[in-house]
């Protein structure tokens, strides 16, 4: 795809099409100047460059006025079109090594059988017939339609039967064509698919017999099949023999054979030594649990019998949901990957890669909350990647239609010409160049090149250079004009009304378009908004998603994708690598539908107050359920484009039926064609003018029409978390996913630093959960007869419940103010036995969360984080979004939360200070003050009563600083910086303050004291 087409917008419902061009060539097509344009000659029909014919000089089409045309726009309209030129109306004359047409004169003395039939690139079958489809359907061909040719069933020589372990589906089809009637006559030349009409004989033949005695085969193929026996046998005999040297005899290349045949990963099971102990534990604490509720529920508490009933169905639940979460960590695994032995066996120095593509796909709405420097500095590190630059596409969906990104994308495509030669010559690390820049660390470690200090000097200069015309964008950007944007032609910007425009599309770099100073071919660059119209469901993010699958379906078709958001940048180059070793691999690749990635952060303080790294689910639980059948898809997973898999159906003579095709896939046989082609690839027989205009088609709003888009394909709708319930359904169809950590994290992002945003992060979270339990998609009852396991359900049933625990996490945390107020409390009087089974509990609580940390590696403050974090979001975000999602499914209401500033500063995490208030924090907070009101009327009530009231105030104080504890890091986010004034501090204070006062209160010191008589009941009875 060219990258001076200038961005095509347009409607597919409405019949339009614009393509506005850059009158200086080069990147976009904003308000700014450009590069100078390009002296080559242009197609006069897509924009492309007009290339070189057979004996390198420029293509020439027409030999009578030389219109400038591009081979692939010839073709087409040889093939398809007026078969004339555009300009002198002269018909197009065959040109060697082109298939022939309709009208073609015969030609004499031409050997072209190849280039006359057009079998150039058809050996293979999916290619052959997405081609056919295509020209049979195409939605924008022009001519007659051409019927499409297909395959008929032709028996296996082993009849299906099972022969040498070898399935009958891959024995080889040996047909005999006759020509005619009988054997003799003219020779048929050998299509690569039979003519129906002409009958099929197969020949019988014994698979078990040499295929030389049937006329296959040579003596030079015996001789190489005997040699490679030899070579077997020999690596087998090493390896039995447990290594040594090669005795030399010509083999020496044997042992880098045996190396690129190995596992490109393996499994690495947890020592048994750490494991062992865990899962004991955790049965030990089943069966203590069993005797724990025993007692709880034989001995209530009858003069404080509610007390006690809502705390025994709390811990009821609170035991269930702990079940859901342990059991899918009873298998956990690592994996370990091997990038040499990928690199032998697909990615040989001097030989074309054969490394499988990758399409990117970056998503952003709003530019003033997703700032242009964050998304252009993810795009930059996915150009840069270390990987095969023809591999490699990246697609930025601009959902919100901004001028702003599209003009920021523009001078990221520029500045990238620079950044990515740099990254590649000194192996850099991030190849995000804000972060680059910001390490702390020695930059010259490890460097011997000599000019190395001096061109990361002269880059840090241009990036800065480049940061100040992106900031000078966003400056002008605060202002809209009262008649809307306009481009550089003066042409209105066709997304001034962000709910009411067409689809664009710019190729910003592309395989001719995009060469950077070192003149290298650098990777495809593509700027898409879909089209928005009112009245129309776009399903947010999971929409726009699905439209950049089938855009890149149609102009670049790669067999993997890899999605992320525009604020998470590559801090590993070699990631798509390490996803390669699973994906790629031929043992393990077939079952694999994805590769998940943990997610790291960057610019988190130092203890992370709010949990932001999320450390026990990236570490514990993902490890878990790798060992199942897979992590749940949480965005950073690589994945595989599997359109074709479901979409390919076929009747009982074997022709695929198209028009279930398009019902499945939508009304464009381009992007049906391209669902075909199983190892991905562009098709050949479209031109790039056509190409673009099937992908503003592709994009369209009214496409996914009674089609199966988001319902089985593509990202499924119906969550705002539409990860989570698109890596369901593809387990549910017996996939498996594989967990990728790289000792480099793979791959970094932002993470919201005040605890306003944290909640909020967090209540978007739960509200996708809770959507998905109201769905038809809900664990607990879809999927069940299909490749889901049962384990792996138990992990997805609690992914869509924990926001539920919010309620009995409320009234848990509000019984110790209620007891301490009360002098009632949960429990009777404990007796020796009931003591007994409340401490094991605790004990086995205590060295379960010591176990695993002790075998997943996780420190121990992330652990208690993780504990403390999980009662500020239960009591807060995840409460809000049960009622949210109960007010949205229920009664259609869609409610939001606004979040205001109030204070910030701009030393380092001064983020991490600001205050916000929203409603996310009055539960919290009620539950605080409860909690001190209660401790301090709980002390004085002893304090009035006499020393044998201390004894029962003992076990409500500790369940009351249970619940002050685990809501410290919310109270230190509410509480501020204070002037720096530690926030224990003043907590202290104000209950010492109160308890004092209370103690005042009781000695009475300053009241008058009664000296008279003493007056004390008799004790006789005088009656």
């Amino acid at each position: 795809m060219e990258a001076s087409a200038g961005l095509v917008a347009g409607s597919h419902n409405r019949n339009e099409l614009v393509v506005i061009r850059r009158e200086g060539g080069g990147g976009g097509g904003g308000r700014r100047g450009g590069a100078a344009a390009d002296a080559r000659a242009a197609c006069q029909i897509c924009g492309d460059d007009v290339g070189a014919g057979p004996d390198g000089e420029p293509f020439v089409a027409c030999n009578e006025c030389a219109f400038p045309v591009c081979r692939s726009c010839y073709d087409y309209e040889r093939r398809e079109g007026s078969q004339a030129c555009p300009q002198c109306k002269t018909r197009f004359k065959r040109l060697k090594g082109c298939p022939r047409v309709a009208g073609d004169e015969e030609e004499d003395g031409v050997d072209d059988l190849e280039g006359e039939f057009g079998l150039d690139g058809r050996e293979d079958d999916a290619q052959y017939i997405a081609e056919s489809m295509l020209r049979a359907n195409m939605s924008y061909g022009r001519g007659e339609q051409q019927p499409f040719q297909h395959i008929p069933n032709v028996p296996l020589l082993t009849n299906g039967q099972m022969v040498d372990d070898i399935p009958p589906e891959q024995h080889a089809l040996v047909p005999s064509y006759m020509g005619g009637g009988g054997g003799g006559g003219k020779r048929i030349h050998p299509l690569p698919f039979a003519d129906p009409s002409v009958p099929v004989q197969p020949r019988s033949m014994d698979p078990s017999k040499d295929l030389a005695a049937y006329g296959y085969g040579s003596v030079a193929w015996k001789d190489r099949m005997e040699d490679w026996k030899q070579k077997q046998e020999r690596m087998q005999q090493l390896r039995s023999e447990g290594g040594g040297d090669w005795d030399g005899d010509g083999d020496a290349d044997l042992p880098l054979m045996d190396e690129a045949r190995q596992p490109l990963s393996r499994k690495v099971p947890i020592p048994s030594s750490r494991i062992n102990p865990y899962r004991m534990i955790i049965i030990i604490r089943l069966v203590v649990l069993g005797f724990f509720f025993h007692y709880r529920v034989m001995h209530p508490v009858n003069d404080a019998f509610a007390l006690w009933l809502i705390s025994v169905i709390c811990e009821i639940w609170f035991a269930m949901s702990w079940i859901l979460d342990q059991f899918p960590k009873w298998l956990p695994i690592e994996r370990e990957t091997y990038l040499d032995r990928l690199s032998l066996r697909f990615d040989k120095e001097g030989q074309p890669s054969q490394l499988a593509s990758v399409d990117f796909f970056v998503s952003t709405v709003d530019p003033s909350k997703e700032p242009p420097i964050v998304t252009a500095n993810t795009v930059l590190s996915i150009l840069s990647v270390d990987y095969p630059v023809d591999k490699v596409s990246c697609y930025v969906s601009d959902d919100g239609a901004a001028m702003l990104t599209f003009e920021a994308l523009s001078e990221t495509s520029e500045f990238a010409k620079k950044w990515v030669p740099f990254c590649k010559k000194f192996n850099i690390e991030p190849r995000a160049p804000e972060w680059y820049f910001q390490q702390k660390i020695d930059y010259l470690k490890d460097k011997v090149a000599a000019s190395f200090v001096r061109e990361r000097r002269a880059m840090k200069r241009d990036y800065e250079e480049f940061k100040v015309r992106i900031n000078a964008l966003v400056a002008k950007a605060q202002k809209v004009p009262e008649e809307g944007w306009t481009m550089q032609d003066g042409s209105p910007w066709p997304g001034n009304n962000v709910r009411d425009h067409p689809g664009m599309i710019q190729v910003f770099l592309g395989q001719s378009g995009g060469r950077d100073v070192e003149g290298n071919e650098l990777p495809r660059l593509v700027y898409v908004s879909r089209e928005k119209r009112p009245g129309y469901n776009h399903h947010k993010k999971a929409g726009a998603m699905n439209a950049l699958v089938r855009v890149s379906a149609v102009l670049t078709n790669a067999p993997y994708l890899l999605n992320l958001d525009c604020d998470h940048y590559i801090n590993n180059s070699k990631a798509i690598r390490e996803a390669m070793c699973f994906m790629m691999d031929p043992l393990v690749g077939k079952k694999v539908c994805y590769v998940q990635f943990p997610q790291r952060f960057d610019g988190i303080d130092r203890h992370d107050r709010y949990a932001n790294r999320n450390v026990v689910f990236f570490d514990i639980n993902m490890k878990g359920l790798d060992g199942i059948q897979g992590p749940i898809y949480v965005a950073y997973a690589l994945g595989e484009i599997e359109e074709g898999a479901p979409g390919a159906e076929t009747d009982k003579t074997g022709i695929v039926n198209q028009q279930k095709l398009e019902k499945k896939f939508g009304q464009s046989s381009v992007f049906v064609a391209s669902t075909l082609l199983e190892n991905g690839g562009t098709l050949k027989s479209a031109s790039p003018a056509s190409l673009l205009k099937e992908a503003i088609h592709v994009i369209s709003c009214g496409y996914e029409d009674k089609t199966d888009w988001g319902k089985e394909i593509g990202w499924i709708y119906g969550s705002i978390t539409e990860d989570i319930l698109t890596g369901f359904k593809m387990h549910c169809h017996g996939w498996r996913s594989i967990y990728c950590i790289p000792k480099r994290p793979a791959f970094k992002g932002s993470a919201p630093l005040n605890l306003s945003d944290r909640l909020h992060q967090v209540l978007r979270w739960a509200l996708g959960s809770v959507e998905i339990f109201f769905s038809k998609h809900c664990p607990l009852w879809y999927g069940y007869g299909g490749g889901l396991k049962f384990l792996e359900r138990f992990s997805y049933i609690n992914s869509i419940v924990y926001p539920w625990t919010s309620i009995p996490l409320l009234a848990y945390c509000t019984l110790p103010a209620i007891c301490l107020l009360t002098g009632k409390f949960i429990t009777p009087e404990l007796t020796n036995v009931a003591s007994l089974w409340f401490m094991s509990l605790f004990i086995c609580i205590f060295i379960t969360g010591i176990l695993e940390m002790r075998w997943s590696g996780v420190a121990i403050d992330d652990w208690w984080r993780n504990e403390q974090f999980w009662v500020i979001g239960g009591v807060s975000a995840h409460l809000f979004a049960v009622f949210q999602g109960l007010l949205k499914v229920l009664a259609g209401v869609d409610t939001s939360f606004t979040v205001t500033s109030k204070a910030g500063d701009d030393e380092e995490f001064s983020e991490l200070y600001t205050f916000k208030w929203t409603t996310l924090l009055i539960p919290p907070t009620t539950l605080l003050l409860l909690n001190f009101i209660g401790v301090v009327a709980g002390i004085s009530n002893a304090i009035n009563n006499g020393y044998e009231s201390w004894g029962p105030l003992f076990g409500k104080l500790f369940f009351a600083f249970w619940v002050i504890v685990h809501l410290y890091p919310f109270l230190k986010g509410l509480v501020g910086r204070q002037n720096r004034t530690p926030t224990i501090v003043i907590v202290w204070s104000i209950l010492l303050a109160s308890i004092f006062s209370l103690l005042w209160v009781r000695i009475d010191p300053f009241l008058a004291k009664n000296d008279g008589p003493l007056l004390e009941e008799c004790g006789l009875d005088c009656n």
